[in-house]
């Protein structure tokens, strides 16, 4: 990574542009246009919001990266429930992808989330962008999304050293319930997105690659639940 980005928290004054950003690094990528920085834009004003763990890349007074992060937590037996962390999006701006400054931010966050007692940070994601962190595929993790299925793209990453183990001692999956701010009306992001500066939607081969992606559930033996 490049030795002068900055990793700082986001100010208010930053907001803008890291909504900015976000639409730049997400335009076109998986939809023609984007919702995801419209989700920038309402999480803030979240309950789950951590503005503790925002944080943004900065080089030369712009910035180029940034990650955010809201609660999530773990429902099992017996409405037992334990809190965890879910961060998205997590972006960089193209010109500066494939530089280090995501695996920087997911590293600075990672540090403060184990100092807060977090046990895990399980997301929504494309497996290879995080699997080279340390996530694992939630049915290898005992963590199912919440109508009990595996997506692909649900991925989850051990903090706390032995949770995994603490989870698979339930032999029903633990289902992740994210933030209802990820749960907004796709009208309400075009509608907002219309009062900014024109983009050109178009399509891109990597959304047919995410809608594959978000259809693929992971089947087979779960080994942490097989019979020994």
């Amino acid at each position: 990574m490049n030795k002068n980005i900055i990793i700082r928290l986001e100010e208010e004054k930053d907001q803008i542009a890291v909504e900015e950003l976000t639409r730049e690094a997400f335009y076109n990528l998986y939809v023609p246009g984007c919702d995801e920085h419209y989700l920038v834009h309402i999480m803030r004003d979240h309950p789950d919001f951590i503005p503790e763990l925002a944080f943004v890349a900065e080089l030369d007074g712009r910035i180029v990266g940034n990650i955010m992060y809201t609660h999530s937590h773990l429902d099992g037996q017996n409405e037992t429930r334990i809190e965890t962390l879910s961060f998205g999006p997590l972006c960089v701006h193209p010109d500066f992808q494939r530089e280090g400054i995501g695996t920087a931010l997911i590293e600075h966050t990672k540090a403060l989330a184990i100092a807060k007692g977090y046990p895990a940070i399980i997301i929504l994601g494309d497996p290879h962008n995080y699997v080279k962190h340390g996530f694992r595929n939630g049915r290898d993790c005992n963590i199912s999304y919440t109508d009990s299925s595996f997506p692909l793209g649900l991925l989850a990453l051990e903090i706390k050293e032995g949770f995994f183990d603490t989870l698979r001692e339930q032999k029903t999956p633990w289902r992740l319930c994210q933030s209802p701010v990820f749960e907004f009306d796709p009208k309400d992001s075009a509608t907002w997105d219309a009062t900014l500066p024109p983009k050109e939607k178009k399509w891109k081969y990597s959304q047919e690659l995410f809608s594959m992606q978000i259809r693929a559930t992971v089947g087979g033996v779960n080994p942490f639940l097989a019979e020994e």
